[in-house]
């Protein structure tokens, strides 16, 4: 964010807010939280309920990431829809036992208009005479191009850049015909596609931060990561 913006990170983390088993992550708690909860305690009073904060913040995007189930109710849902008209639930958690609403819950409790993904897959759902294709928002999309373009680099480590690097060459891979149907990533039936693509600039930015190893720098990263991919084609001996 503060990349795309140009504001300070600790700017854009006030956008971000936090809430763990006791609530709302705010600064009069900072004196019991945990080191890695102080950055993300912002000046609010003391909320106690998901649904409250959800209210009191009105926020655009909820990720559930807990591990703990159910836990985006029918009344989240539908705050979260009486604030955005296109509100985007993320329920990352896994299994799917654990997710924190399912993608039926998602689409009936919005009437149809929430952007929904999860960290398990969903079945494609029918609601009012529309099928909504849920996303796949776990690692299935940028690990293998990542694990790709480190490899085929020969990067000698992991810089942080390279990472953003991925998630912004899987996110130019959404289209505005993809937005239209309510997608917030490209469809998986692409994934060797996406991942050659996302492998290409993990690979470039380590090039570009001097630590690939495999030298020299292919010309064609796409089609030197398309070349590197495993096809699991084999000869028929009936």
């Amino acid at each position: 964010m503060s990349k795309q913006t140009g504001n300070p990170i600790e700017e854009n983390r006030k956008k971000i807010w936090l809430v763990d088993s006791k609530g709302l992550i705010v600064d009069s708690r900072k004196h019991s939280l945990q080191h890695f909860k102080k950055p993300w305690a912002h000046e609010h009073e003391p909320v106690s309920k998901l649904v409250d904060a959800v209210k009191a913040i009105k926020p655009t995007v909820l990720i559930g990431t807990s591990g703990v189930g159910k836990q985006f109710t029918r009344e989240v849902v539908e705050a979260m829809a009486s604030i955005n008209e296109k509100p985007l639930i993320m329920a990352l958690s896994n299994p799917t036992s654990q997710a924190e609403c399912t993608a039926e819950e998602a689409y009936t409790w919005s009437e149809g208009r929430a952007i929904f993904a999860s960290g398990s897959p969903f079945d494609p759902f029918e609601y009012d005479g529309k099928v909504f294709v849920p996303g796949q928002a776990n690692n299935a999309y940028i690990f293998p191009g990542f694990g790709l373009g480190v490899i085929m680099s020969g990067a000698i480590r992991v810089h942080d850049d390279m990472l953003l690097t991925a998630s912004e060459a899987l996110a130019a891979q959404v289209t505005e015909e993809h937005f239209k149907k309510g997608l917030i990533y490209p469809p998986f039936s692409d994934i060797r596609k996406i991942s050659a693509n996302i492998a290409a600039k993990v690979a470039a930015k380590a090039y570009e931060l001097g630590l690939a190893s495999h030298l020299p720098q292919p010309e064609d990263l796409v089609k030197y990561a398309e070349s590197c991919m495993y096809s699991p084609v084999y000869r028929s001996y009936r």
